[in-house]
Order: structure tokens, then C-alpha cells, then sequence
């Protein structure tokens, strides 16, 4: 093709050289090589043109920058033009580095930049380039004049944002001409990268207010913010533009409308745009998944979830965070065993999620295979999984490795300490807790709202009843952080437990906000403890006029009537409870036994394995019958007889899951129960001589604490 007898020769040649055609239309650089040495072979290399050719072919897409390179050291005075190219073609390989060295090499051979190298020279530079280079750069920019050139503007704005200086951006953008489109596009980009999401938002008003067009890129970057927003009045504006702008759709586009419209929750025109696209990915489905998932449909979510063709570890993350924020965590562990055996690798997201619905149903086993799966496979270890593994561990009721924990942590924040300080503090640990405290103090963490609520729980929990004041004070003289509601009932909590219910009360009294129905609550228990009926009825007035179908009081004040043999009282209240319809919330309880979570309800003979447990349960009652257990149905206001108010008891939720464990488990093994109410005063006693006679630790968590039973005794101290 390139054959000698079909080049003219060097005498003959007009002023456009005929090896430039070839060149242009050239495939490869295996052909470009060959041209290039006829080139070399006529003697025609010093034709400007020529070298122009070859070195924007090196650099182009079917180049070789090497190769363009060692065509370039042999020009003698490149043209800017070629030093552009070459910054151009670096560039294009993301050797921004080399494309600064040249830059500078050209500077030092005495040729000046033109409109063209400040853009090319900053263009997909990465955080780090930008970060070592922006500035001076923007001096050179300065220094040459090029300031107002609206492509170096562009250029320097999008340097700036990914340098995460967005301020400095704004500077240039607030001087630039705005006629063009790009740099609106450029500060939107900007203000995306740092999550300014509202600067997006009056951004875009002042682009309407211009009078500028947006493109399609500008519509994403919009919908984007108001997704985050959920801005749908916004967001419509933009959608409008689609329209009355003639933009033609694309997928990035009809995704980010499709996120938008689910993240407002606005499903119907999520859907009706999500089944006009065509060609769908990942994404589309994924805006439909968590636009049902933040409206708590989480079956709706599900359905489109399972109809996925591919789902990434993303999206799997994000249903099972659905779960855990209706409470459902038992699906959300089912879930994850699901993208396990789908191969889908967790990320510390994932894991966080599943430690923290490891927390809530006290599935130690499944929390401990977590923290192993982290340890074998190199999941990112972070602060966030950290304070995961110590909520999960202290909620679990295994304090000692939530220390081990929080000890090998290399950085702690004030959610680290927080997270500790309230699982001691929970476990009845309260000395240790304020102890945490004191040390959180001396390493300048500056505690929060929630940090003082676990203080107070501390000594809530272990009647520390001055230094519960002296927390109280201090945490406004010191931190200068104002009481809120949670405060206040655990003050109310802390003293009624104590047994001064009229300062409690005066508590609640001068609370410079309306009381709410957990600070009467509080007040409401001591009054159980302390059996005081009149103030009971009080309190119980309080939470009823707040919340009037708060069935928990009813059956707390019947308690408490019972307890004062008033039974006069108690029949008249019994009677309104079966005249309103209302019913008591079951006790349920959950007990992990080798990785699987077991769920029991009073009287439950729905487990398959019931027949064995109720066998256990009456030996259980037996053996402890025989050290003394009689059962105390005093909180029992049902009007039957003393036998059935006795098979009442017997048939609790933890009371069986205890016999579910006690069969399940080999000797020395700790039974870990968790219960959504209060524990009641007979299976409180069971559990304490369970504990004796069987030789095994019991763990129960129940809707305020935990109990720690062992060798007969509980950790409590029968204080709760």
C-alpha cells in the first residue's frame, strides 16, 4: 500500500504532502509505523504538517503515548498546538503527572500557553493531581491572562470541586460570563461532590432566573439533589424541562426522574416512568426498591426485589436495612443468609446492618460468626462496625467482649463511649459505667444528649441516687446541654425507684416542656414498686389523656390494685378493659439456639418441638419446687381461680424458652433470652432458681434492663 511507486517523489511534492490522506485515515499504529518511515525515507518528517499528523494520531484514541512521545523529542521547536496535543493525549490516559511535566518543559522552551492548554491540561484530573497542582496552575492562569477565557473557567471550576474546595469554585463561577451551560453544569457537579445539595437546589433557580438552557446532564445532577431533598416541587421543574427543552431521554436521566419521584414518595409516577424504560439496570430497579423501603413497604420492596434480574451487594444492604426499620430482624437475617449462599460479598454497610439486627434479637451465636466473617475475609473494620460490634455484644448481654472490642478499637468517637457507657449501664454494670464516663472526660470526648442518658440509666440502675442528681446538674453547668424528655424520666425513674415519689413528682411538675407519656410512665413504675396507688392513679390519668390506648397502664394499675388489696378498684378498672375491648400486648420471647432465633408467646404450643419442652417445663417446676418455688401470682388479675392464675404463670414466654434452652444446650451453657415487656416477679424468681439448680448462668433482657441470674442471684439485685 505504502510501496516507493506510489509516493511521489521529494522534487515533485506539492505544498500538501500526500502521506498526510494516509495518515488520517489510518487504523492502527501498526500502520501508522510504516507511514511514519516513509515519512523518514522522503526526507519529509520537518513538514510541520506531517508531524502535527503523526503525534495527534499517537495520541489519540488508537495511539501510543510512548510512541507519540519519542515522535515529539525529535521536533526541534514544537508548535503549541503540538505541546497542547500532547498534553491532550496524556490526559486521555490519565497520566495527568506527565501531562504537568510537559507543560512545564514547554515552559522552559519558551512557548507560551494558549485558550487550549489550561483546559486540556485540567481536564479528569483525580483528587490528588488536582489537589497538588490546582493552585499553582490557577497562578499560571492568572499570570498569562487567561482568567476570563470561559473553557479555563470551566476547567478551574471542576478542579476546585474535586479538590472539595467548592467556595473557591463558587468565586470563580460568581466572575465567569454564565452564557454557558457547561459551567452551571460544572458548579452542579461541584456542589453534588460535597453533598451540597440545597446550593444545587438556589442554583438552579438562579439558572431559570439567567434564562439558561439545562441540558440533559444538568437535569440529573438536579433530580439528584432533590432526591436527597425531597424536593418534589423542584424536581418537577426540572422534569418539565424535559419536555418543553426537547431533551431526549436517556437511561441516566430516566433514572435519576425515577429516583426522584420514589424518594419524594411519590410511587405512581415513579412506576409509570420506571415501566416506560426500556432497556432497565440495576439502578432502576434499586430507585423502586428504596422508594418503597422509605415509605416502610418493605413486602412492596420485596416483591420488586425478588423480580430483579441482578442485584448488587448495594441493593441487598438496603432491604435488609428496610427490615430492620419496620423491627422486622428475623427477615432481615434470613435475608443475609439469602446473599450468602447468592454469593453476594457483604460490605461493612451490610455487616453493620446485620450486627445491628444481631442486637436486637440477642443472637449472640450469629453476631459471633459476624465478627469472625469480618476478621477471616478483611471486611473494612471501621469505627462504624466497631460501635456495631459493641451495641451487639452489650445488647447480647456479653459485656466483657464488647470491652475486648472497644480496647482494640485504634479510634474512637463519642458514639464509641456512648455505646459502651449504655451497655454497662443496661447490664447493671453501673460503677463500671460512670468509670467509662470519667475516662470519656480525660480523653476530651465531649459527651452528648445520648451519652447522658446512659449516665443516668447507670445510676438508675444501681440507686445512685446523688451522684444521678450531681450527672444532672453538671450535664447543663458543664456540657451545657439542656435536659430533654429522656433526661427527665430517668431522673423521675432514679428517685421513684428510690423511693422518694414526691420529688419525682416535683421533678415532673417543674419540667419547662409538656411532660410526655414515658416520664409518667417512669413514675408509674415506682409507684408499682412502692405501692402507691394514689399517685398511680395519677400517673396513669397523665399517660392515658397523652395516649389513650396505652393498654400497658391499664394492666400496671390492676397490678398495683392488686398488690394494695383494693379490689374494689381493681374489678371496677377490670371491668372498663373488657368494656373498651382492650387487650394486653403477649409476652414474647426469643432465645438463640445454634445460629437460629426460636420465638415463644405465652402459653406457645406452636414450636415443634413442644411436647419436650412442656415435659421440661414441669420438671423444671418440680426440681425447683423442691428448693422452695411457690408461684407468685400476685401480678396475675385475671378472674379465675388460684390454680388457673397458677397455669397462667407456668405458661410465660421466657419461662419456655428457659426449657427450650435447658434442652437444647449442653451443661455449663448460657441461656440468653430477650423479652419485649417487663419481666414478671415469678418468672424473675424462676429464673434465680433456675440458675442455682441447673448451674447455668441466665440472661434475660427484658424491655428496661437486663438480668443477669446466677448461682441464684440476680444482677439487679431485685431492683427493678
Amino acid at each position: 500500500m505504502f510501496s516507493n511507486s506510489s509516493i511521489s517523489p521529494p522534487s515533485t511534492l506539492t505544498q500538501e504532502t500526500p502521506l498526510i490522506s494516509p495518515i488520517e485515515t489510518c487504523e492502527s499504529m501498526h500502520q501508522l509505523k510504516q507511514i511514519h518511515s516513509q515519512t523518514i525515507k522522503l526526507g519529509l518528517l520537518t513538514n510541520p504538517t506531517v508531524q502535527n499528523k503523526l503525534v495527534t494520531f499517537c495520541c489519540s484514541e488508537k495511539g501510543d503515548m510512548k510512541y507519540a512521545c519519542k515522535v515529539f523529542r525529535k521536533i526541534p521547536r514544537p508548535s503549541v498546538c503540538l505541546w497542547n496535543t500532547m498534553i491532550k493525549g496524556y490526559s486521555r490516559i490519565d497520566s495527568h503527572k506527565n501531562g504537568v511535566l510537559i507543560y512545564l518543559d514547554m515552559l522552559k522552551s519558551d512557548v507560551r500557553p494558549d485558550n487550549y492548554t489550561f483546559p486540556f491540561l485540567l481536564k479528569g484530573f483525580t483528587r490528588d493531581i488536582a489537589v497538588e497542582f490546582g493552585k499553582e496552575l490557577h497562578c499560571h492562569v492568572l499570570k498569562f491572562g487567561f482568567d476570563s477565557s470561559v473553557f479555563v473557567q470551566n476547567a478551574l471550576i471542576s478542579t476546585y470541586c474535586l479538590c472539595g474546595e467548592v467556595d473557591m469554585a463558587r468565586g470563580i463561577f460568581d466572575v465567569s460570563y454564565k452564557d454557558d451551560v457547561v459551567t452551571w453544569n460544572a458548579m452542579f457537579s461541584g456542589y453534588k461532590r460535597v453533598k451540597q445539595f440545597d446550593e444545587t437546589r438556589k442554583l438552579f433557580g438562579e439558572m431559570e432566573r439567567k434564562g439558561v438552557l439545562p441540558t440533559s446532564v444538568t437535569i440529573v445532577l438536579v433530580l439528584s439533589a432533590c432526591a436527597k431533598l425531597k424536593d418534589l416541587d423542584v424536581g418537577k421543574r426540572a422534569h418539565r424541562y424535559v419536555k418543553e427543552c426537547k431533551i431526549v431521554p436517556n437511561l441516566i436521566l430516566e433514572n435519576a426522574l425515577t429516583d426522584m419521584y420514589a424518594a419524594c414518595g411519590e410511587m405512581g409516577f415513579a412506576l409509570e416512568i420506571f415501566g416506560n424504560i426500556k432497556n432497565k439496570d440495576v439502578i432502576s430497579w434499586t430507585a423502586i426498591v428504596t422508594g418503597y423501603i422509605n415509605r416502610g413497604q418493605v413486602d412492596m420492596a420485596r416483591q420488586y426485589f425478588d423480580q430483579m434480574p441482578e442485584r448488587d451487594y448495594v441493593l441487598w444492604t438496603a432491604m435488609i436495612d428496610g427490615y430492620l426499620r419496620v423491627n422486622r430482624f428475623r427477615e432481615a437475617l434470613t435475608l443475609f443468609r439469602e446473599m450468602q449462599t447468592s454469593n453476594i460479598r457483604p460490605d461493612e454497610f451490610t455487616i453493620v446492618s446485620i450486627l445491628t439486627a444481631c442486637a436486637n434479637l440477642g443472637a449472640l451465636e450469629l453476631g459471633e460468626w459476624v465478627k469472625t466473617y469480618i476478621d477471616k475475609n478483611k471486611v473494612k473494620n471501621d469505627i462504624f462496625v466497631g460501635n456495631a460490634l459493641i451495641d451487639m455484644y452489650c445488647k447480647c448481654g456479653d459485656v466483657e467482649k464488647a470491652q475486648r472490642v472497644f480496647r482494640e478499637m485504634l479510634r474512637k468517637d463519642k458514639f464509641t463511649w456512648t455505646a459502651m457507657i449504655v451497655g454497662l449501664a443496661i447490664n447493671g454494670h453501673g460503677d463500671k459505667s460512670l468509670d467509662m464516663f470519667s475516662q470519656m472526660l480525660r480523653a476530651s470526648i465531649i459527651p452528648d444528649e445520648v451519652t447522658y442518658v446512659g449516665v443516668l440509666s447507670a445510676c438508675t440502675h444501681t440507686g445512685m441516687v446523688d451522684e444521678g442528681r450531681e450527672y444532672f446538674a453538671d450535664m447543663t453547668i458543664q456540657h451545657g446541654i439542656e435536659p430533654n424528655e429522656a433526661h427527665y424520666g430517668c431522673m423521675v425513674d432514679l428517685l421513684g425507684r428510690a423511693g422518694h415519689l414526691n420529688e419525682a413528682l416535683e421533678v415532673i411538675k417543674n419540667m419547662p416542656m409538656k411532660p410526655n407519656s414515658i416520664v409518667w410512665g417512669a413514675l408509674l413504675g415506682a409507684c408499682r414498686v412502692h405501692r402507691d396507688a394514689e399517685m398511680a392513679e395519677m400517673a396513669a390519668k397523665q399517660i392515658l389523656e397523652l395516649d389513650p390506648d396505652n393498654e400497658a397502664v391499664y394492666v400496671l394499675l390492676c397490678n398495683i390494685y392488686a398488690a394494695c388489696n383494693r379490689w374494689d378498684n381493681f374489678r371496677e378498672l377490670r371491668q372498663m378493659i373488657l368494656d373498651r375491648g382492650i387487650k394486653k400486648t403477649p409476652g414474647c420471647s426469643m432465645i438463640e439456639m445454634n445460629g437460629v432465633v426460636h420465638e415463644f408467646v405465652a402459653g406457645d404450643k406452636s414450636h415443634p418441638q413442644t411436647k419436650e419442652i412442656y415435659l421440661k417445663l414441669d420438671e423444671m417446676t418440680s426440681d425447683l419446687k423442691f428448693v422452695g418455688y411457690m408461684p407468685d401470682i400476685s401480678e396475675v388479675f385475671l378472674d379465675v381461680g388460684e390454680e388457673d392464675k397458677e397455669r397462667a404463670v407456668y405458661q410465660h414466654s421466657e419461662k419456655l424458652a428457659m426449657a427450650f434452652g435447658l434442652i437444647s444446650s449442653g451443661p455449663g451453657v448460657t441461656i440468653r433470652i430477650v423479652k419485649n415487656l417487663r419481666m414478671c416477679v415469678d418468672c424473675h424468681r424462676m429464673a434465680k432458681l433456675v440458675s442455682m439448680v441447673y448451674d447455668r448462668e441466665v440472661i434475660v433482657r427484658d424491655k428496661t434492663r437486663f438480668h443477669h441470674f446466677k448461682h441464684g442471684s440476680c444482677s439487679c439485685k431485685d431492683y427493678w
